[in-house]
């Protein structure tokens, strides 16, 4: 007995297809942040248990809250821009039931698709992500880039979920400058110091480390871009976390 939690936000489009892959699970349940699309009515008609909850820019508190309103014991995360392959839904229930009682959690390997392309290398290859639990043995951390956060073994299934992000370059750019507001306040808040050379020099290596030591070259223009957007990322999220100690500094002193 498996439940699905998918957290939207005006992803209508995607939204169908990532339910439709989820039809094993005995309950699916949606957590919509005041979308203003149809994304409601798409999950409704899906099947699926809608809540509306306002995200206030904590992914894990949106995800610890899904987890109260399911029934069953183990949960699936699924993002609404990924999609469970019929193979991993196979594996993923019969190891949930198998490890019943011996295994807390499960890692699923995730396998982007950038623009049509597959993507094997950079930041985005050989991703594991901690996806089917026990909604006892654990609980999600951090605001954003939230990690499950599961005690006891954990196990690892052999298929993929699918994973289709950044529909555009325009898309993947207004998601990176919303990711970064978001994740240099969390900096802040933990006050988390940045400087010239970390601004500058942090994007490089980024850069520097996906394209050439990760081999997302090998991943062609895709790559190439891919690696170029998440340095971009870096960039802005020291320049963003420096602008808001400055502003601090800046209060503080002309008070």
């Amino acid at each position: 007995m498996i439940t699905g939690i998918v957290i939207v936000k005006n992803q209508e489009d995607q939204l169908t297809k990532c339910l439709q892959t989820l039809s094993f699970c005995d309950e699916i349940i949606v957590i919509d942040d005041n979308s203003t699309d149809n994304s409601v009515k798409v999950a409704e008609k899906a099947g699926a248990r809608v809540y509306k909850r306002k995200l206030d820019k904590d992914f894990s508190s949106q995800r610890n809250w899904a987890m109260e309103k399911a029934k069953n014991e183990w949960i699936l995360f699924v993002d609404a821009d990924e999609i469970v392959t019929a193979e991993l839904a196979t594996e993923l229930y019969q190891q949930a039931t198998q490890f019943l009682t011996e295994l807390n959690g499960f890692y699923l390997k995730r396998v982007d698709f950038l623009w049509g392309r597959k993507i094997r290398f950079g930041d985005a290859g050989n991703t594991k992500i901690l996806r089917l639990a026990k909604k006892t043995k654990g609980k999600w951390q951090g605001k954003v880039h939230e990690v499950w956060e599961v005690l006891g073994e954990k196990g690892t299934l052999k298929n993929p979920i699918y994973h289709y992000p950044h529909p555009s370059v325009h898309n993947f750019l207004k998601e990176i400058n919303y990711y970064s507001n978001l994740r240099s306040q969390e900096l802040f808040d933990k006050k988390i110091s940045v400087n010239f050379f970390s601004i500058i020099f942090y994007p490089i290596g980024k850069f520097v480390i996906n394209y050439f030591f990760k081999l997302g070259f090998l991943d062609g223009t895709a790559g190439m871009i891919s690696a170029l957007m998440m340095s971009f990322y870096s960039f802005l999220v020291r320049g963003k976390l420096w602008q808001l100690k400055y502003k601090k500094l800046t209060y503080e002193f002309g008070n």
